[in-house]
């Protein structure tokens, strides 16, 4: 029972990476699936169309997937259309606090889209396809050599022997795609790197305060979940008890909108007051005023 609970209490503390690595690997699951089974490059002009698709635009879906599932964006979005300005209070009001917000999201969203990019290239069929069919790769391979260049290099990705011969002086595709593949991966590492040390640099408090405010953001979010549920699930229990039994409902406490509003505003960690979010900024101005 101890062991289970040090893997609970591991997974808790890691649900971010364990979370990257899940979709990562299923990133790679799908690309696999899609190069063996789905991909067949034509070997003709069209080739730089079909396997720039299969290489993009499974990327920037996956982009806009990650856009979605993630709940940050819709508490971004949710009402600022419709509602009033706050002001000085209104999370659109600076820049700053605005990417503040969207890299981190951005960032998280670039996991899967980069993820299958990377191993495209590695596996090289999409590139392969893609670049036979560029202007690019034609004056790179066939300068000086003819139509007949040209066509054999169409049909470099359907024919090993001759991709073989056309590449035996210069990089071939195949290698072309796994070089920029590592490229790929390594600008990713070296930016993910100075990101962070940049933010973690640049952070208004010292590395325990700021680990105490990730814990805290996070637990509150865990229970706000379950205490709503359970008031929500209370309140529709009364509603429907006294609908069917036509008996009075006993008074039940639901904060008002300008209560909703002012713990629904966007929040970032200010040293210069003791306060660690909203809620917490609310409850304390609340309990001070009363």
């Amino acid at each position: 029972m101890d062991e289970l609970h040090k893997v609970v209490d591991f997974c808790i503390r890691h649900q971010t990476i364990l979370g990257c690595t899940t979709v990562s690997l299923l990133t790679v699951a799908s690309e696999q699936i899609f190069s063996s089974v789905v991909f067949k490059c034509p070997c003709n002009s069209k080739n730089i169309i079909y396997g720039s698709s299969f290489l993009l635009a499974p990327a920037f879906i996956l982009f806009l997937l990650g856009f979605m599932v993630n709940p940050w964006t819709w508490r971004l979005l949710t009402g600022k259309c419709s509602s009033k300005k706050q002001g000085e209070n209104n999370p659109w009001g600076t820049c700053v606090f605005f990417c503040q917000l969207l890299v981190p999201m951005t960032a998280k969203a670039s996991v899967a889209p980069l993820t299958w990019i990377a191993v495209a290239l590695f596996g090289a069929n999409f590139y392969e396809c893609a670049a036979s069919g560029s202007s690019l790769m034609e004056s790179f391979f066939c300068k000086n050599n003819g139509t007949d260049c040209r066509d054999q290099l169409l049909k470099v990705p359907c024919d090993e022997e001759l991709s073989a011969k056309i590449s035996s002086e210069r990089l071939s595709l195949h290698a072309q795609s796994q070089l920029i593949g590592w490229f790929l991966i390594a600008s990713i590492m070296t930016g993910v790197l100075i990101s962070t040390c940049v933010r973690r640099c640049c952070a208004p408090v010292s590395y325990l305060q700021l680990r105490y405010y990730e814990i805290y953001t996070k637990k509150e979010e865990e229970l706000f979940e379950i205490k709503a549920k359970e008031h929500a699930t209370k309140l529709a229990e009364e509603n429907t008890n006294c609908f069917f039994e036509t008996s009075d409902a006993a008074p039940f406490h639901i904060p008002t909108n300008e209560e909703w509003q002012k713990i629904s505003i966007l929040y970032t960690f200010n040293p210069r007051v003791q306060y660690y979010s909203k809620l917490h900024e609310f409850v304390s101005t609340k309990n001070f005023n009363i």
